[in-house]
């Protein structure tokens, strides 16, 4: 007996229980994840993956590409399957799978080369996702963009489901820190109070969660600490008439300070720290593309603006895109860019 206020329901019953019934008939499970996966992405799996664990469930996690060792304390991260490491093996995998989850991506496109395999397959597919406009090839959709995180909406299936007292603290830690992750350590997008309940549902389970908040945000390379410092003194741009900062770093940038995946992590936060900057941006060059990621505090869309100029999409106040051209084609965008939300910058109250 639980002897706390209960969570509103927001997956619908029928799909809660229609998820329960396919796990339950499944005998070949398949968490798939997306490019570069993030803390939230493998919190959501790997809570997921050690749930199916427990019921016994035959069960495989794979993402498209490797993810930033800041990540890898998480229980079960070196159980995690990288496709582009071995892409026949993959294929053979998708091949016997009877059930896929696709968690924390909507469309297929965002697994990169898996993305075929998981169309083709005749498995029945789950999706479970906090990203607007979920693709159309799923048997069943969870789909809620106004949850800030696609690992509350794992707690909140298993929770629905009845499964609180099947949780334990393996699964709250992996959880945990997929919500705290994808709010910036619950600054953005974790209004609602419900997380906070979430937040001590799982504190019950024996999480420590200022240890998690270490493993995560401090814990840098010496390199990566001297990466943010040459950014924020060398590669940012104030724009005070916009109210917004931008922060870029080109590929010899990166090589400078012996870059890995996941260093920039959370680059994009700290321009937010000025004085009236309510939009950040951060411009990163890549191998084939470039890469960007949007900030904002109060009502600003990053995520319509992301929409607009950069192929992208997100949350309102945190969004990413791409650009296929030149870093500093990408930057000369971003700044005409600014010119046409120039009414909406100046307008939103910090």
């Amino acid at each position: 007996m639980h002897y706390f206020e209960p969570l509103s329901v927001v997956i619908d019953e029928k799909t809660v229980e229609e998820v329960q019934q396919l796990i339950e008939s499944s005998q070949q499970i398949l968490i798939t994840a997306h490019l570069s996966p993030d803390g939230d992405a493998l919190g959501a799996s790997l809570g997921l993956y050690h749930y199916l664990k427990y019921k016994g469930k035959n069960v495989k996690l794979m993402v498209p590409n490797s993810f930033p060792y800041f990540l890898k304390w998480m229980s079960g991260a070196g159980d995690i399957l990288v496709y582009e490491y071995n892409p026949k093996a993959a294929k053979t995998i998708f091949e016997h799978t009877d059930l896929i989850f696709s968690i924390d991506y909507n469309i297929p496109k965002r697994v990169g080369g898996m993305a075929p395999l998981l169309e083709k397959s005749d498995a029945k597919k789950v999706l479970i996702d906090h990203h607007l406009f979920p693709g159309n090839i799923y048997d069943v959709v969870i789909s809620h963009p106004e949850i800030s995180s696609t690992s509350e909406l794992v707690f909140r299936l298993l929770y629905q489901a009845d499964k609180y007292d099947e949780m334990d603290k393996t699964i709250a830690e992996c959880l945990y820190c997929g919500m705290m992750t994808d709010t910036g350590g619950f600054t953005f997008n974790s209004n609602n109070p419900e997380i906070y309940l979430i937040i001590s549902l799982l504190l019950r389970k024996g999480i420590d969660k200022d240890r998690i908040f270490s493993l995560v945000y401090n814990n840098l390379t010496e390199d990566r600490f001297r990466l943010l410092g040459f950014t924020l003194s060398q590669r940012m741009k104030v724009y005070p008439e916009f109210h917004t900062a931008l922060i870029w770093l080109s590929l010899e940038d990166q090589k400078q300070f012996s870059y890995n995946k996941g260093d920039t992590e959370g680059f994009v936060n700290y321009p937010l720290s000025i004085k009236d900057i309510i939009f950040s941006a951060f411009i990163r060059e890549d191998e084939d593309l470039v890469k960007i990621s949007f900030r904002s505090q109060s009502t600003f869309p990053t995520n319509e603006f992301a929409g607009q100029f950069f192929n992208g999409g997100g949350h309102l106040n945190a969004s990413g895109g791409e650009f296929y051209g030149t870093l500093n084609d990408a930057i000369s965008l971003f700044e005409n860019s600014i010119d046409l939300y120039a009414e909406k910058l100046i307008n939103t109250p910090k």
